[in-house]
């Protein structure tokens, strides 16, 4: 230091800091250059009974089976549409119950047995519910509809296996199968169209044919 007081600066030191300014700057990218090695995907085999038939499939374990379903085994049917678990356009049934495909992963359903819209029925022969969407107009644009009819299908069921809802009048008394029933447990698939009337009666022709031919 001189007698003013100023630090004395040389072109040493100068050199010697630019150096350690460099240093420190290639430490994060060298961190990152660590963690993108290893964020590599991880994959997983997983095996499972997809309309009838046995599928396996090595998937990377962050897919969903939603992801899975269309990408994976082409099965467009079911519909990508929040992601988020809101609309339910993505309802597929997992031994026998629905279930919202986007929030589960593939992985996770190794040995299942799956139906999508696809294994519900064939244009030659439609399944019941199916049907009765065509018959009574169930659907309008029809993003929706393959996520509609799976979650109709199971409603139907779980009313039949005495499955209570938020509007069923006792959780032990077995619960009928009534308009506020039906509206109620299908008020997780959205149709922006707003064909719930026209759905309901799809619905009401279908349960009132599966009761006649149980009488």
């Amino acid at each position: 230091m001189d007698r003013s007081g100023d630090i004395a600066i040389s072109r040493r030191g100068i050199l010697a800091s630019g150096a350690a300014v460099v240093a420190l700057s290639a430490v994060p990218e060298a961190h990152a250059a660590a963690a993108t090695k290893q964020a590599a995907p991880e994959t997983m085999k997983v095996a499972f009974q997809v309309n009838g038939k046995r599928r396996e499939l090595e998937v990377d374990t962050r897919t969903t089976l939603l992801d899975a379903l269309r990408e994976h085994l082409h099965l467009t049917g079911t519909k990508k549409g929040c992601d988020h678990g809101q609309c339910g356009a993505c309802t597929v049934l997992v031994d026998g119950v629905r279930i919202n495909s986007c929030l589960s992963l593939a992985v996770m359903h190794e040995g299942d047995k799956l139906t999508t819209i696809e294994g519900l029925g064939t244009p030659e022969k439609l399944h019941p519910m199916q049907a009765a969407f065509i018959k009574h107009d169930g659907y309008q644009c029809g993003y929706c509809t393959p996520g509609q009819i799976c979650s109709a299908v199971a409603v139907l069921d779980e009313i039949k296996a005495g499955m209570p809802s938020h509007v069923s009048a006792s959780l032990t008394d077995k619960p009928k199968i009534t308009n506020e029933e039906m509206r109620e447990r299908m008020s997780g698939n959205i149709c922006r169209c707003g064909a719930y009337s026209n759905i309901l009666e799809a619905m009401t022709e279908v349960s009132q044919v599966q009761a006649g031919s149980q009488a």
